[in-house]
C-alpha cells in the first residue's frame, strides 16, 4: 500500500481535480448555455411549471375503456418528452395532457399533432370515401401499435427515408390480407379527413412489420410517424385550451429541501468524522464528489426531477453512506483482530467488497426491471435510483480506497485515529424471534383491519391523494396577478379552512391572473363556501364565472399495473440472483419475505396515520424495496463466510447470531445515517416533503429491525440450522470421492 512521491502527488492532484471539477461544473456547467449545471436539471410540473393541453373527445358517448385507452397511449407519446408527464380526464369528455419542463405550448402543439381517426383504404374505399358514402377501412389506427421514421444510408447512390410500422396481433393479419388483395395496388392513408400518403404495395407483408418508403425527406417521414402514432388513439381529440403553467409549488419548496439537504449533510458528515475519525473525513469527501457527480449527471441525462424525485437524491446520499460504513466497520474489525492499520484497510475493503457489490447489485436489478417495466414516475424513479447505485459503488469501492490510502501515505497511520473494534458481548437474536414474528404479525394484521375499518365506515382503505382518486378543479380569474408563496400561504388556506378539506394544489397560469384549485370532491356546499370566501378576499375579474370541474387520477390504472407488475418482476430477479450468488434457496426466500415484511409495515402505518397514497406511495414503496435488500445482504455476507468453516459440531444459532452481532453497529450507524437525512427533510420540508419523508423513516426502522430479527431468523427456520451436518457429509463425501482415485488419475 506504499505509494510513491510521484503517486502521491498525482493521486492528490486526481482527487483534488475531482471535488473541485465537478463541484464547480454542478454549479456552472461544461458551457455557455450552463449543460450539466443543477440549474439545468429538468424539473417537473410541481417544481417548474410546464405546458397543459386540454382535449375535448369528438365522438359520443365514449366508453370508459376507450377514453382508459386513450389516456394510455398519451401517456406513452408524451413520456418522450418527460418520464413525469401526466394524463388525465378533466371533466366530461376532456382529457388534459400536462408535460413539465417546456414553455411553447405551439410547439408541444405542432409535435403531438391533433389526435384524429386513422384508417387504411382500398382504391374501392378511397372511392366510397372521397364522396362521402359508407366504406369499411382495410385498418384502422387501433390495429397500429407503432411508427417510426427511419433513414437508410445502405446505398452508397443515395439516401432514403421512410417510416417503419409495427401492427398488433389482429393488425398484421389484417395487413396481410390487405396486401395479398391490393397487389400493386395504392393503399390509401387517410387521416383526420386527409389523405396523408398513398403507398404502392410492391409485395405480401407478414409478421406485423412493413415500411413506407422514398420518402421526400426525413421531416416528411417523421411527420407522417407522428400522424400514425397521433391517428392509433382510438378517439377523436379536438384541443380546446393550451397553457403555460407555473410551478404548483413556489420557490420556498426548493428553497426549504435544498436548506433540508444542507443541514442533514452537514449532520451526516459531523456524525461519521465522530464516529469514524480518518475513515469519516474520506467519507465527508466521497460523499461531497457523490453529491456533485450525481447532479451533474441528472443533468446530463435530462432526467426529470420533481419534487419527490428531489427528496429521492436527498435520500440517495444517505444511502450512499451505507458502503462506507460497511467498510469502515470491516477495518475496525481487522484492527481488533490484531492487523496493522495497513493491513487493516486492505482486508476491510477485500472482505467488504462482495457484501456491498451484492447488495447494490440487487437494487440495481430492482432499477433496471422498473425502468423496463415501468411508465411515468416508476420510469423517472427508477433512474434515479440506477443512477445513485452506480456512483455511490464507484465512490465507495475505488474513490473512498484511494483516499484512504493517501491519508495513510502522508503519515497518519496511528490506530488511533481509525479506531479498532473487538467484538465481546454476544446476544441470542434468534433467541427473540418467535416474538419478533408475533410482534410483526400484530403490526401487519392492525393495519389490516384499520383499512377494514376505514372502509366499513364509509371512508377509504387508503387516504389516497388526488393523483389517484380524482376530484374537484375550480378555476378562478383574479383582478390581480399573486406570487406563488401568495397563492400558497394566503388564498388556499381560505380554501382549505371553507370547504373543510385538507389536499388543495393549485396550477397558475403564466403571467396571468388565472389561477386552478385542484382538491378532492367537493359537494355543492363546499365548493359554493369556498367560493364566496375565496371572492370575498381576493376579487375576481368583473364579468368572469368561477369555473368548476370535475378530473380524474391522474395515476392512471395501466400506471398502477405497471408498478404492480414491475415490483413482482424486480422481486423474482432479486430473489433469483441472491440464490445464484448464495446457492441456496433459503438466502433468497427470507431476503423477498423481509421485503414483502417492510412494506407491509408501511402499508400499516399509511392506514393508520393516514398519511395520503399518491404518486409519492410508489417512490416510497420502490426505496423501501431497493434500500431494505442491503442491510439483510450484509448479515447473509457474515453468515455465508462462516459457513464455509461450518461442521456437524458447528452451533448454526450461535453462529448466525454472531454474524448479526458483528454487523449490527453497521446495520445501525447505517440506518441512522439516512434516518438523519429524512429527518432533516421532514423537519425543514413542505408539507409533501415532509409526506414523503415520514413513511421512509418508518421503512427505515422497519427495514433495521427486519435485517436483525426477522430475516436470518427466517433462514435459520427455513432449514437454515441443519447445515452444519449438511457441510460435514459433504466434505465427508468429497474426501471419500478423493480416496478413491488414485495417483494417476484413475478410479481404485
Amino acid at each position: 500500500m506504499k505509494y510513491s512521491k510521484a503517486k502521491k502527488i498525482v493521486y492528490s492532484i486526481v482527487i483534488l481535480a475531482m471535488i473541485i471539477g465537478f463541484t464547480l461544473i454542478s454549479v456552472f456547467g461544461i458551457d455557455e448555455n450552463g449543460s450539466g449545471s443543477a440549474k439545468d436539471i429538468n424539473l417537473g410540473l410541481d417544481l417548474a411549471g410546464g405546458v397543459s393541453i386540454t382535449y375535448e373527445i369528438q365522438e359520443d358517448n365514449p366508453s370508459s375503456q376507450d377514453i382508459k385507452d386513450t389516456i394510455a397511449k398519451l401517456e406513452k407519446r408524451v413520456e418522450g418528452k418527460s418520464t413525469e408527464s401526466q394524463v388525465y380526464e378533466a371533466g366530461d369528455k376532456r382529457i388534459t395532457v400536462e408535460i413539465p419542463g417546456v414553455t411553447d405550448a405551439n410547439a408541444i402543439l405542432e409535435e403531438l399533432g391533433t389526435p384524429g381517426s386513422l384508417e387504411f383504404l382500398d382504391s374501392t374505399g378511397y372511392t366510397a370515401w372521397s364522396k362521402g358514402e359508407e366504406y369499411t377501412p382495410l385498418l384502422t389506427g387501433s390495429d397500429v401499435k407503432g411508427a417510426q421514421a427511419y433513414t437508410d444510408t445502405s446505398s452508397s447512390s443515395s439516401t432514403s427515408f421512410g417510416v417503419q410500422l409495427t401492427f398488433t396481433d389482429d393488425g398484421a393479419a389484417k395487413f396481410e390480407q390487405a396486401t395479398r388483395d391490393n397487389l400493386n395496388k395504392i393503399i390509401y392513408i387517410v387521416y383526420d379527413g386527409q389523405v396523408i400518403s398513398y403507398p404502392t404495395v410492391e409485395s405480401v407483408i407478414s409478421g406485423g412489420t412493413a415500411s413506407i418508403t422514398n420518402m421526400e425527406s426525413f421531416e416528411s417521414a417523421d411527420n407522417l410517424a407522428v400522424f400514425i402514432r397521433i391517428g392509433s388513439i382510438p378517439l377523436t381529440l379536438n384541443e380546446v385550451s393550451s397553457n403555460v403553467v407555473a410551478a404548483q409549488l413556489g420557490h420556498n419548496a426548493i428553497r426549504t429541501s435544498v436548506i433540508a439537504a444542507a443541514i442533514g449533510l452537514i449532520v451526516l458528515c459531523i456524525f461519521m468524522i465522530v464516529s469514524y475519525r480518518i475513515p469519516g473525513v474520506v467519507a465527508t469527501l466521497a460523499l461531497w464528489i457523490y453529491t456533485a457527480l450525481v447532479l451533474v449527471l441528472v443533468s446530463v441525462y435530462d432526467i426529470t426531477l420533481t419534487l419527490p424525485g428531489l427528496a429521492g437524491i436527498i435520500l440517495g446520499i444517505g444511502m450512499a453512506v451505507d458502503a462506507n460504513v460497511v467498510i469502515y466497520s470491516r477495518i475496525r474489525e481487522e484492527i481488533g483482530a490484531g492487523r496493522s492499520v495497513e493491513a487493516a484497510i486492505q482486508a476491510g475493503y477485500s472482505k467488504a467488497t462482495s457484501a456491498i457489490v451484492d447488495g447494490n447489485i440487487t437494487t440495481l436489478i430492482a432499477a433496471v426491471v422498473l425502468y423496463i417495466f415501468g411508465t411515468g414516475p416508476i420510469k423517472g424513479f427508477a433512474m434515479t435510483l440506477a443512477l445513485g447505485i452506480v456512483v455511490s459503488m464507484f465512490t465507495a469501492l475505488v474513490i473512498t480506497r484511494v483516499i484512504m490510502k493517501l491519508f495513510y501515505n502522508f503519515g497518519i497511520t496511528d490506530v488511533k485515529w481509525y479506531g479498532r473494534t473487538i467484538h465481546t458481548k454476544k446476544f441470542n437474536f434468534l433467541g427473540i424471534r418467535k416474538w419478533c414474528f408475533i410482534g410483526s404479525a400484530v403490526v401487519i394484521l392492525a393495519g389490516f383491519i384499520g383499512m377494514a375499518g376505514f372502509k366499513a365506515s364509509g371512508n377509504r382503505a387508503l387516504n389516497y391523494s388526488l393523483e389517484f382518486v380524482g376530484g374537484t378543479t375550480t378555476t378562478y380569474t383574479f383582478q390581480q396577478e399573486y406570487s406563488q408563496e401568495q397563492i400558497e400561504n394566503e388564498i388556499i388556506p381560505v380554501i382549505r379552512q371553507a370547504a373543510g378539506i385538507t389536499e388543495v394544489q393549485q396550477q397558475k397560469v403564466k403571467d396571468s391572473t388565472k389561477v386552478t384549485f385542484k382538491t378532492t370532491d367537493l359537494t355543492l356546499d363546499q365548493r359554493e363556501a369556498a367560493e364566496e370566501a375565496v371572492k370575498a378576499k381576493f376579487p375576481i375579474q368583473d364579468g368572469t364565472i368561477v369555473e368548476s370541474d370535475t378530473i380524474g387520477s391522474s395515476v392512471s390504472a395501466t400506471m398502477k399495473q405497471s408498478a404492480f407488475i414491475s415490483v413482482i418482476i424486480a422481486t423474482i430477479c432479486m430473489l433469483i440472483y441472491i440464490f445464484i450468488r448464495f446457492r441456496d434457496i433459503k438466502f433468497a426466500l427470507a431476503a423477498v419475505i423481509a421485503l414483502v415484511h417492510d412494506c407491509l409495515v408501511v402499508l400499516a402505518f399509511y392506514a393508520l396515520a393516514r398519511v395520503q397514497v399518491g404518486t409519492t406511495f410508489i417512490a416510497c414503496m420502490l426505496t423501501i424495496v431497493g434500500y431494505s435488500i442491503n442491510s439483510t445482504i450484509v448479515i447473509f455476507d457474515r453468515i455465508r463466510e462462516s459457513l464455509k468453516n461450518a461442521n456437524r459440531k458447528t452451533n448454526i444459532a450461535e453462529l448466525v447470531n454472531e454474524a448479526i452481532g458483528n454487523t449490527f453497529t453497521r446495520t445501525f450507524n447505517s440506518s441512522l445515517t439516512t434516518f438523519i437525512m429524512l429527518l432533516s427533510l421532514f423537519i425543514f420540508g413542505v408539507t409533501s416533503v415532509r409526506e414523503f419523508a415520514l413513511p421512509l423513516m418508518v421503512g427505515v426502522i422497519a427495514g433495521a429491525y427486519s435485517s436483525v430479527c426477522i430475516t436470518s431468523a427466517l433462514w435459520y427456520v427455513l432449514g437454515g440450522k441443519k447445515i452444519g451436518a449438511q457441510a460435514e457429509e459433504a466434505a465427508k463425501e468429497e474426501k471419500k470421492k478423493k480416496a478413491a482415485i488414485g495417483e494417476d488419475g484413475s478410479q481404485v
